[in-house]
C-alpha cells in the first residue's frame, strides 16, 4: 500500500483548497481499501461536535448537516478514545447511531481512526463495508493516512479554511476579515504595524503574493528575464557539447520551449495582466506546475517536477536581479518571513520595526534573542501563518501570548492600542531606576550587565545604566558580511564596543557559529547541527580564524584594559587547554613581537553543556571566570531542539533538573573561588532572576530591554525571600508547577506587572 499512500500524499500536496483535499482523501482511500464508504468527520471548535465534512458513499447532501456530539455514535467513540475502533458488526455495538439523512445502508464492517495533531483530536476518518472485517494492514494504512491528514487539517483550522467550511454563511469569513494565528511567544510586548515579508533569494515558496499597478513595467521585467534565461540555456547547451549526449542535451531545448508564450510564459503574462508582480506571477505558475508533476503516477513525469523547479529558480533569480524595489516601508513595520535571521535587519531600518514574526524557529532562536535585545515583540514558530500572503496587511503582534491578529477589527485595535500605551507608561515609570543600584531590600547587591551584538542594543544598554557587558556576540559582525572580516576590520568593531562601555568590562565571546548560526559564506551543512561542528569546535579546527579574532580583541583593548574573553561550547578540559594555549600565543606575539602594551585580559568559559556542569570545578580552576549560558544548557539538558516548534513546549526554563544544575554550577565555582555569572535569557526573566539570585549568582547579564524590569523586581524583594522560594520549588517534579508557584508567590502590587501583562478582555 506504500505506493498508494505516496500517490494520495502527492495528490493532496497538489490540491488547490481544503475542500479538494478532503475530496481526494475520501475518494482515494475508498478506492485503495475497496470500501463502500469513506468519510471524514471534523471537530467544530465552537461546540465540540463532529461534523461530516466529506464522504464518498453517503448522501452528499448530508455533508455539513450531520453533527455528532462528543461520545455520540461510533465516530464519537473513536474521538473520545483517541484510538481506532474496528468492528465487523457495527450495528450490535451500544454506541451505534443511525442517521437517515446520510442514506446509509446496512454496512456491518466499520473502521474508524482518530485524526490527531499535537495530542488534540481534530476529527475521525472512517471506512465502511458489508460482511467482512478490515484486517490489521488496512487498519495500519488508515492510521497512516490520518497522520498525513492531521497536519493539513491543523493548518486549515489555523488559517480559517475549516471555519469557512463549517460556517453556513461563508461570505462573512472573507480573507479581509480579522484572523488570529498562534506561534511561540519569544519576546514580550505589543507591536502594531504593516507586514513586510522578507524573502530568501531564489526561493519560489518565499515569494509573497504582491499586487502591482505597473503592468507594463512588470511585463517588461518578465520578458527581459525570459530572454536572459534563454540565452543562458543556449550557452549552457553549447558548452556541454562533447560532454553530454545529444539526448541529454535536449533538456536545455525543452527549457527554452517551456519559456515560450504558448507555454509557461503565456500563463505568467496572463497573471501579470491580472494585477500581479512578475515575481509573484512566475512563482504561482511554476509551483502550480510542480505540484501537478509531483502528483502524477508515472515516475518519469514525477521526476520532471525537479526540472520545472530548477527552471523556476533560474528565472526568479533573473527577476530578482532586475527588481529595483523589493520593499516599501511605513513608519511601523512588522517583519514577516519563513526563516528570519539577523541579516533581515539589513533589509529594513531597525528603528521602524515594531514586531517580528518568523515561521521557523523558537523563542531561543538567534532572531528571537535579537528581538528581546532590542525590545521588539517577537513570535517564532508561526507554522500555520500563510506568511506569503501577509505583505502589506495590518498586523498586531502579541509577544506575550504568541498571537498574531491579521486585519484587526476596530475593537481589537483599540484594546491592543491601550495595552501598548500601558507598556509605554510602565517603561516611563521604570526609567527613574536607571541610575539606581540593583540592591535588594536586605542590601544584597546584584550586578546587572547586558548582552549586546548590534549597535542599537549597545546604545540602549548604555542608556539604561548597564554595569558592564556580560556577552558581546562577535558573530553578528560576521553574519552581516559576505566574507570573513579582516583582523583590522574586527579591531575597529571591537574598539568601538570597548570604548563605548569603558571603563566597564566588556566580555567578548569568541566566534560562535554553527547550530542555528551559519555564515552565508561559510555554510555548515549537518544532519544534527546542534550536536555537530559549532562554537569552539569550529575555531579550534581553524586556528587562523581564532587567532585573528583574539589578536583583534586584544589590539582593540590597548589603553582601555576592559576586555574579557569568553570561550563558547567547551565540553572538555582538553578543548579549554588548547584554547588557552592559542590565547597565550596571541598575547605573546602582540606584546613581545609587535610591541603592543597590553594588560592580559581575563579569560572565561561558558557553561552550556551538561558535561561542563559535571566538570565545573576542573574548568573553573583553569580560568578567571565562568558564565552560564542557560539557553543551550536547557536545550542540551532536556534534549529539546530550541529551534523546533514541534517540541518547543518541552523547553522549560523552570525544569527542576535545570534548577538543580544551575545550583551545582554556582556551588562548584564557589569551591574554586571563581566568579560566575549568567548570560542566558533566564537572567532577563524577572522571576528567573529571583531564582538565580537565590542560588547565589551575583552577576546577571541580559538584553537591554529586560534590564529595568529585572532591576525593579530585585529591588522589591529580599535575598532571604528569594532563597526561601528556591528551597520551596527546587524539589518540585514539574516545571509548570514551579512557574505557577513562583507567580502566585510574587503576585502582589508592583511585582506582577513586571512579569504578567494586563489581561485583555
Amino acid at each position: 500500500m506504500l505506493e498508494s499512500l505516496r500517490g494520495i500524499v502527492q495528490e493532496v500536496t497538489a490540491a488547490k483548497g481544503f475542500e479538494a483535499v478532503l475530496d481526494i482523501i475520501v475518494r482515494r482511500v475508498k478506492s485503495v481499501m475497496s470500501a463502500s464508504i469513506c468519510s471524514v468527520y471534523l471537530c467544530d471548535s465552537q461546540d465540540g461536535a463532529y461534523v461530516l465534512m466529506a464522504t464518498d458513499g453517503l448522501n452528499p447532501d448530508s455533508v455539513g448537516r450531520v453533527r455528532l456530539q462528543p461520545r455520540e455514535g461510533l465516530v464519537g467513540l473513536v474521538a473520545a478514545r483517541a484510538e481506532p475502533v474496528n468492528l465487523d458488526n457495527a450495528e450490535a455495538h451500544p454506541n451505534f447511531a443511525f442517521f437517515p439523512e446520510t442514506g446509509e445502508q446496512s454496512f456491518n464492517a466499520f473502521l474508524g481512526v482518530p485524526i490527531i495533531h499535537h495530542r488534540t483530536v481534530l476529527g475521525v476518518l472512517i471506512v465502511q463495508e458489508s460482511n467482512r472485517r478490515f484486517d490489521e494492514s488496512e487498519e495500519a494504512f488508515l492510521i497512516t493516512v490520518s497522520a498525513q491528514l492531521a497536519g493539513v487539517i491543523a493548518h486549515a483550522e489555523a488559517v480559517g479554511d475549516l471555519a469557512r467550511q463549517l460556517s453556513p454563511n461563508k461570505q462573512d469569513l472573507s480573507p479581509d476579515s480579522e484572523q488570529i494565528y498562534s506561534g511561540l511567544p519569544s519576546a514580550p510586548g505589543i507591536g502594531i504595524g504593516q507586514a513586510v515579508v522578507i524573502t530568501s533569494p531564489s526561493s519560489l515558496e518565499g515569494v509573497p503574493r504582491r499586487a502591482s499597478t505597473d503592468t507594463v513595467g512588470e511585463l517588461q521585467r518578465f520578458r527581459q528575464a525570459l530572454k536572459t534565461t534563454k540565452q543562458d540555456m543556449r550557452a549552457l547547451n553549447s558548452s556541454m557539447a562533447g560532454k553530454l549526449s545529444e539526448e541529454e542535451r535536449e533538456l536545455f531545448d525543452v527549457y527554452v520551449r517551456m519559456l515560450d508564450d504558448r507555454s509557461l510564459g503565456g500563463e505568467v503574462i496572463a497573471a501579470i495582466k491580472d494585477g500581479l508582480t512578475a515575481q509573484s506571477a512566475w512563482s504561482e505558475v511554476i509551483l502550480d506546475h510542480v505540484r501537478q508533476f509531483e502528483s502524477m503516477e508515472d515516475p518519469y513525469f514525477r521526476e520532471r517536477a525537479a526540472d520545472v523547479r530548477d527552471l523556476g529558480r533560474r528565472v526568479l533569480s533573473r527577476l530578482q536581479q532586475t527588481d529595483e524595489r523589493r520593499y516599501e516601508f511605513t513608519e511601523n513595520v512588522i517583519l514577516v518571513g519563513e526563516e528570519l535571521t539577523a541579516t533581515a535587519f539589513t533589509e529594513v531600518p531597525v528603528e521602524m520595526v515594531r514586531g517580528i514574526v518568523s515561521v521557523e524557529g523558537s523563542r531561543n532562536s538567534h532572531m528571537a534573542i535579537l528581538g528581546r535585545a532590542m525590545g521588539i515583540p517577537t513570535i517564532m514558530g508561526a507554522v500555520d501563518l500563510p506568511w506569503g500572503e501577509m505583505d502589506g496587511k495590518e498586523l498586531v503582534v502579541d509577544g506575550y501570548q504568541g498571537r498574531m491578529i491579521v486585519n484587526p477589527e476596530e475593537t481589537t485595535r483599540e484594546i491592543y492600542g491601550q495595552q501598548l500605551e500601558d507598556e509605554k507608561l510602565l517603561a516611563a515609570d521604570l526609567e527613574v531606576l536607571r541610575d539606581e543600584p540593583c540592591v535588594t531590600e536586605d542590601q544584597c547587591h546584584i550586578s546587572l550587565w547586558v548582552n549586546t551584538g548590534l549597535r542599537i542594543d549597545t546604545l540602549m544598554s548604555i542608556d539604561r545604566g548597564a554595569e558592564g557587558v556580560g556577552l558581546y556576540r562577535t558573530e553578528i559582525p560576521f553574519l552581516l558580511r559576505d566574507r570573513f572580516p579582516s583582523e583590522s576590520e574586527q579591531v575597529k568593531e571591537y574598539r568601538e564596543q570597548l570604548e563605548m562601555f569603558s571603563p566597564r568590562t566588556v566580555t567578548m565571546r569568541t566566534l560562535d557559529i554553527g547550530g542555528d548560526k551559519a555564515l552565508p559564506y561559510f555554510p555548515i551543512e549537518e544532519d544534527n547541527p546542534f550536536l555537530g561542528w559549532r562554537g569552539i569546535r569550529v575555531t579550534l579546527d581553524h586556528p587562523e580564524i581564532f587567532l585573528a579574532q583574539i589578536r583583534a580583541m586584544m589590539r582593540a583593548s590597548e589603553g582601555l584594559d576592559n576586555l574579557s574573553i569568553l570561550l563558547p561550547m567547551i565540553s572538555n578540559v582538553s578543548e579549554l587547554d588548547a584554547s588557552l594555549e592559542l590565547v597565550n600565543r596571541a598575547y605573546t606575539e602582540l606584546t613581545e613581537e609587535d610591541g603592543y602594551r597590553l594588560t592580559k585580559p581575563k579569560v572565561g568559559v561558558m557553561i552550556e553543556i551538561p558535561a561542563a556542569v559535571y566538570q565545573v570545578r576542573e574548568l573553573a580552576s583553569r580560568v578567571d571566570f565562568l558564565s552560564v549560558g542557560t539557553n543551550d544548557l536547557t536545550q542540551y539538558l532536556l534534549a529539546v531542539d530550541r529551534n523546533n516548534p514541534r517540541v518547543a513546549d518541552l523547553y522549560h526554563t523552570y525544569h527542576p533538573a535545570l534548577l538543580q544544575a544551575l545550583k551545582a554550577i554556582v556551588n562548584g565555582a564557589a569551591e574554586e573561588n571563581t566568579p560566575v555569572s549568567v548570560c542566558g535569557e533566564m537572567a532577563g526573566d524577572p522571576i528567573g532572576a529571583v531564582m538565580l539570585m537565590g542560588m547565589g549568582y551575583r552577576v546577571l547579564s541580559m538584553s537591554a530591554a529586560s534590564l529595568m524590569r529585572v532591576k525593579a523586581m530585585l529591588r522589591q524583594i529580599t535575598l532571604r525571600e528569594a532563597q526561601e522560594l528556591l528551597d520551596a520549588v527546587i524539589r518540585f517534579q514539574d516545571s509548570s508547577a514551579v512557574r505557577a508557584y513562583l507567580e502566585d508567590a510574587l503576585d502582589r502590587p508592583g511585582l506582577s506587572v513586571l512579569f504578567r501583562p494586563k489581561t485583555l478582555h
